[in-house]
């Protein structure tokens, strides 16, 4: 029996389920409202790079080539995806926006936006692959509206070209907050400061042949309390105290934030850095006072520009709000390859600390699966 599926979202989530899919003997089709595959990783930073290896970042059925080396950078990952896609003969509409799912006698309906010619399509399966990082949220700061400097979220951020010689606050030191800043620092801003509410957890991405993602692999399935207890030494063994700069060891343990949603921050300069003085560690923004930014323990700032590193929202509540598998945030109430609702699956929506393409790969074999078993 051939399964109807559709696809919504055509990043690396969305065309690994697809492939798994059409190798299952299912009837695949990915919606994509943009022009092209891997459309967020096209508007990333310039210097980002996976922080994952290559080897345990490939999709199903096709390794990433070893000419992009072990960290493979954003468009080497575009230019993946797009030999994925072709490579798996993916049947993809671009331009396509999914509105509004329902469900009505063992059917799903998928609205679409004004334009699309078919408008409502039938499916047996709808797998939602839009994304982690959908729509920027840039927080409501007290006063930010007599700031006469720039406030800008970090999905804007490209080059530190813009920005040289300004004084430039980072808000936020999740990786990419830190990346940004370390770029900043190392290409032509006048001051870089960071903004911190919760210190991170830092480990280096590798230590000579030996990442993180290994690490995070060998742990993922240990007590939560042991690997709390474990990440303290191993912090100690390989930064310096940091504590006196602003990034003192946290009290919550790794396992413990991981598991909140928070992942370590991999370190590919950001202690060098705020060692040598060349990114400054503040305190969390509390409101906007005219030309000033004032920071929760009362000092005050006046930078040229606000860089607000400070996560995205899923935006699935207008399409699948009504369904009840969204939980009080807005997430999936089911991940990992489970459905969430008969012929119901998100994939991408986790970033767990062995590796999101990994996952990504892992969740499309299990989603194929459960599909074609009529789950």
């Amino acid at each position: 029996m051939s399964h109807t599926v559709y696809v919504i979202g055509a990043g690396p989530a969305g065309l690994a389920a697809a492939a798994a899919l059409r190798a299952k003997g299912a009837d695949v089709t990915v919606l994509e409202k943009s022009e092209h595959v891997g459309n967020a990783w096209r508007h990333h930073y310039d210097r980002l790079h996976l922080h994952t290896t290559r080897g345990l970042s490939q999709l199903p059925g096709l390794p990433i080539p070893r000419e992009f080396g072990r960290w493979v950078a954003r468009d080497d990952v575009v230019r993946y995806l797009e030999a994925y896609a072709a490579h798996h003969d993916l049947r993809i509409e671009h331009g396509v926006e999914v509105t509004r799912l329902d469900r009505a006698d063992g059917v799903w309906t998928i609205t679409t936006g004004e334009g699309d010619a078919e408008g409502r399509r039938a499916a047996d399966a709808v797998v939602v692959a839009t994304g982690y990082n959908h729509t920027p949220h840039l927080p409501d700061w007290p006063g930010q509206d007599t700031f006469p400097g720039q406030v800008v979220h970090a999905s804007r951020y490209r080059n530190p070209a813009p920005y040289a010689g300004m004084d430039v606050l980072v808000v936020g030191v999740g990786n990419t907050g830190a990346e940004i800043a370390q770029d900043l620092a190392e290409n032509g801003a006048a001051s870089v400061h960071l903004a911190v509410r919760t210190p991170p957890h830092i480990v280096p991405r590798n230590q000579g042949p030996w990442a993180a993602q290994y690490t995070g692999l060998l742990v993922r399935h240990l007590p939560t309390a042991f690997v709390d207890a474990l990440s303290v030494p191993v912090r100690k063994a390989s930064f310096p105290d940091l504590a006196h700069l602003g990034l003192p060891i946290p009290e919550v343990g790794l396992a413990t934030r991981v598991a909140q949603g928070s992942i370590p921050v991999q370190d590919i300069g950001l202690v060098a850095a705020v060692q040598a003085g060349t990114i400054r560690v503040v305190r969390a923004i509390e409101r906007f006072d005219d030309g000033d930014v004032v920071l929760t323990d009362g000092a005050r700032l006046t930078p040229d520009v606000v860089l607000a590193a400070t996560g995205y929202r899923r935006a699935l509540e207008p399409v699948m709000g009504h369904l009840g598998v969204l939980d009080e945030h807005g997430k999936p109430i089911s991940t990992n390859g489970r459905p969430a609702a008969r012929g119901l699956y998100f994939t991408g929506f986790t970033n767990p600390i062995s590796g999101m393409f990994r996952e990504m790969a892992a969740d499309a074999h299990r989603i194929a699966r459960n599909v074609t078993a009529g789950r």
